[in-house]
């Protein structure tokens, strides 16, 4: 198995906090090595106490053992990093179209909550960029609770760092 076939396994990985989201997609996944017969799966989380780090692991063990590789370690590192920058375009795509603003460098939050047009996070629902923040945590620290003005639904936005 080369690299390439262990990168396409792990796209069966899934973020158990954003169901929608691979850790492909993510980005978390810094590297594949191989050696001998000895894989190695490096990762970097998004947050350095993410909770959900413990189940990302336990889902790649599983699906190296499906698939016949015994031989693995998982190896976490913390730097650099994790940045929203590593995510997909089809990722967050996919976190637009499953209600949750993607992080976009475009839309940094202001914390004075005066947004130009520019700045401003765009509401998945409606498109509509008549939003506020109401909190600075979703319903997970890498979220932020947004309203949308217009519309009047409240979503996550998938904060940018």
């Amino acid at each position: 198995m080369e690299e390439k076939d262990i990168a396409s396994l792990l796209e069966r990985v899934y973020d158990p906090e954003v169901p929608v989201l691979t850790i492909v997609d993510l980005g978390i996944v810094r590297g594949i090595t191989i050696n001998n017969d000895e894989v190695e799966v490096t990762i970097t989380p998004t947050y350095s106490g993410c909770p959900a780090m413990d189940v990302i692991r336990a889902q790649i063990r599983m699906v190296l053992l499906e698939n016949g590789i015994s031989k693995h370690k998982i190896t976490t590192v913390l730097s650099p990093a994790w940045t929203t920058e590593w995510m997909t375009e089809a990722g967050k795509q996919r976190l637009k179209d499953y209600g949750i603003a993607p992080p976009n460098s475009k839309q940094q939050v202001c914390h004075d909550s005066l947004f130009s047009p520019n700045d401003a996070v765009q509401c998945p629902q409606c498109l509509s960029y008549n939003t506020r923040r109401v909190s600075e945590f979703g319903s997970t620290a890498c979220k932020a609770l947004y309203q949308c003005e217009a519309c009047k639904e409240p979503f996550d936005y998938f904060k940018c760092h």
